[in-house]
Order: structure tokens, then sequence, then C-alpha cells
């Protein structure tokens, strides 16, 4: 009886039908695409748009990293960013052109120096913030802005320092501002054009003096320095090696006598050693000796 259930059971199986022959020899599995050659075929279909907002998400990621691991995640944001800024570069943001506004053609040349940029760098990868402070460091700037245009320009607008005077003091020559800071960047040379003042304390105090001074042509003119006395009063040297000698308090009531003794005797062009104007109220004049027949002339000098 077993044996004839057994029979029943293979008769009752349908034969299987056989597959169709491979005319074209045994199929191999494709293998699977390498991860490297994905990427890089995600980099050419990706338009640059879609590029920087996968760009943005992985700073995104980035600043979660840092907010859970503390520095540690610090370092890899930023890792991820320059890596980012990296593969947007190849998109063309890329530092192609920087733009200085307000600023001379003297000072813009200190002022790229001191950005530290490279053209071709990627723009992503820039430090506003650095830059501005790098800028602010220059003597000619007095405050600056950075801006950046995708895809490739930075735009670094400046408010340039006024230069006021030209400074001696211990030997070394400076450019000067309305505030009596130095500008280390300006050549004193290329300023003949501003006063000269003398001494230490000079340039703390020029910005009271020389607007009363220069608007007097007559004196002006004459003019060859501003040395400071003790700190505390101006003598004006002039070019013929005259001095007039301002008091430590109200000079301009002391220029405003000497305007009116000059309008009235002319005594700038009579080629006095010593103007003295310290004491209110009184003009005390020393007139130059004579040099002794056959002596050579004095030398006149600050």
């Amino acid at each position: 009886m077993p044996a004839v259930m057994r029979g029943a059971g293979r008769g009752s199986v349908k034969p299987r039908a056989k597959a169709p022959a491979n005319r074209g020899g045994p199929r191999k599995a494709s293998p699977a695409p390498r991860p490297a050659a994905k990427l890089r075929a995600a980099q050419g279909v990706l338009p640059p748009m879609v590029a920087v907002g996968v760009a943005g998400a992985v700073l995104a990621v980035g600043l979660i990293v840092t907010l859970a691991t503390g520095h540690r995640g610090e370092r890899v944001a930023q890792e991820l960013g320059s890596a980012v800024a990296g593969q947007t570069a190849d998109f063309g943001f890329r530092l192609d052109k920087v733009h200085v506004q307000g600023a001379s053609p003297m000072a813009q040349q200190a002022i790229l120096d001191a950005t530290g940029l490279s053209l071709g760098q990627p723009i992503l990868d820039v430090d506003l913030e650095r830059v501005r402070q790098s800028v602010s460091g220059v003597g000619w700037v007095k405050e600056a802005q950075v801006v950046r245009l995708l895809p490739d320009t930075l735009v670094i607008a400046v408010a340039e320092r006024e230069t006021l005077a030209v400074w001696q003091s211990r030997g070394r020559t400076f450019v000067i501002d309305g505030g009596g800071r130095a500008i280390p960047e300006a050549d004193p040379g290329r300023f003949p054009q501003l006063p000269l003042i003398v001494g230490e304390g000079a340039n703390d105090a020029a910005a009271a003096i020389l607007p009363a001074v220069q608007s007097r042509p007559r004196l002006r003119d004459r003019l060859e320095a501003l040395v400071r006395v003790d700190g505390r009063r101006w003598d004006l040297r002039l070019k013929d090696g005259g001095i007039v000698q301002l008091p430590a308090v109200d000079e301009e009531s002391a220029l405003i006598r000497l305007d009116q003794l000059d309008q009235r005797q002319r005594i700038l062009e009579l080629g006095f050693e010593r103007i003295d104007l310290r004491e209110p109220g009184l003009i005390a004049l020393r007139p130059r000796e004579a040099p002794a027949p056959g002596a050579p002339p004095a030398a006149a000098g600050v």
C-alpha cells in the first residue's frame, strides 16, 4: 500500500518546462557601481544651485555636530565646511575679483596685502570677519566692511583716515591723521604739501593749532615747521630762520594780534629773528643780527 501511494504521487506531478537556451552564452551578474563613481556622476549632473543647497545642508549637519560634541565638533564642522567649499569651487565659486572701495591709490595695495587672500581659492571658504579685522588693522583704514558677491567677487569698502600733518619725533617721521594717529604705511616723502610738526606730543596737539595757522595765508606760506615746546606750547619756525613764539593758552588771540601787526607794518617780511607773543597784550620783537664782515651766513633749520 505505501508503495502504491508513492507511485501515484510521482505520477501526479507535472513535468517542468525547460528554460529557453541563452543563445548569447551564460549571463553574468552586473557588478554594483563603486561609491566613487556614483559621486562623480552626481557631480556631473547636479546644477550649481542644487550643489549650493547640498552644501548648505552639510554645513547645517556640521553645526548640529558642533553643538552636540563641543570643540571636537567644531573641528569636524570646519573640516566639513572646507570640504564643501572645495566642492562648490568646481562649479565656479572661486575668488576671481577683489574690489576695494573708498581707498586712495596709495592705500589700496596695503589693504590687499592685509587680506591674505589668493585668487582662485574657494570663495565660500573665505572668513569675512577675519578679512574685515585684518583690513581694519591697516593704518589707512578707519573702518571697513567686507561683502561676498557670488559666485566669484569680494568687495572691501573702507572709510579712509584723512592725513593731517607730517610728524617728526625722536629721529623718526610719520604721516598722522586728524586724531594724531600715525599711518605706518604712508610714506612721508610723498606728502610735501602737509605741514611739518616736530617734537614729542606734537601729534596729539596738532589738530587744535593747524586750522588757525592754515587759515592765514601770509603766515602759512612762510611756515617751515611747528615745534612743540615742553609739551605745552608752540614755536612757529619760519623759512627765513625766524621764530614766532606762541603762548601756552589762547593761541588764537595771539595769532590775531600778529595778523593786525603784519597788516600795518609787514613784520613777517622784515625778517625778525624772534616775534614773542607769549605775554597777553604784548608783542616783543628781536631784530636779526647782521653777520660780521666775512663771516658765512648762519644755516636755518628745524
